[in-house]
């Protein structure tokens, strides 16, 4: 089974606009060369740009769990999916929400046909969301986002501990790694650790070839 990579563009400056499809562009040329999925989550503005400009999958950074109606300002699932979105991320540790927020996200997501992936930081957490049904649970310890410190290093038993929880709950809803992975050794450690695959950003983001990046980080798999 191929890795899937989600590239989470967040607010960086490097992934609006213009930005977002150049990454998005170097996204599709790795998967293409490497065999390995390689997806992007865009700001919400951007989503129906990269996908109606670039052939690779586009995920939201979120979704609420409203429907048609008087929501003013909310993330509608119907909508996401209509500007080009395959699937989306939810409660992602700078966009936390409770947990009957997070069971009416992943509904709605489901809804409209659309991959679910559950944000979450430690293994109690991680086997709560899996209860709700998600396809994947990305399992990311806040204090080593941005860090430069990939998990599978500093915590790896944090993954592995989620991996085992999930595996008890629910064997359909796989585990993704994140926080702190940039190197092609980060994503073979969380490969090796139980993971498949890996959400990241700032270290292809930000990166001053995110391209080359990319090819780092596939270049052991």
């Amino acid at each position: 089974m191929k890795p899937l990579i989600v590239l989470n563009l967040k607010t960086y400056l490097e992934g609006t606009g213009e930005g977002a499809v150049r990454i998005a562009r170097a996204c599709k040329e790795v998967g293409e060369e490497s065999g390995i999925e390689i997806a992007i989550a865009p700001q919400f503005c951007d989503i129906y740009r990269v996908a109606s400009q670039v052939d690779v999958p586009v995920y939201s950074q979120h979704l609420d769990g409203v429907g048609a109606g008087s929501f003013t300002g909310h993330a509608f699932a119907k909508c996401i999916k209509d500007a080009g979105a395959v699937g989306t991320l939810i409660n992602h540790s700078e966009c936390r929400l409770k947990l009957a927020d997070i069971e009416a996200s992943v509904t709605a997501a489901k809804g409209e046909g659309l991959r679910t992936i559950i944000c979450t930081n430690n293994i109690a957490t991680t086997a709560a969301a899996a209860a709700l049904g998600p396809d994947y649970v990305a399992v990311e310890p806040p204090e080593l986002i941005g860090s430069g410190i990939p998990v599978s290093k500093a915590d790896p038993e944090v993954v592995t501990g989620s991996v085992a929880a999930v595996e008890r709950i629910d064997t359909a809803v796989k585990v993704l790694c994140g926080a702190g992975i940039s190197k092609g050794e980060d994503l073979k450690a969380a490969i090796e650790l139980g993971s498949v695959g890996v959400l990241l950003a700032s270290g292809i983001v930000k990166a001053k070839d995110p391209k080359a990046a990319l090819e780092d980080l596939v270049s052991l798999i």
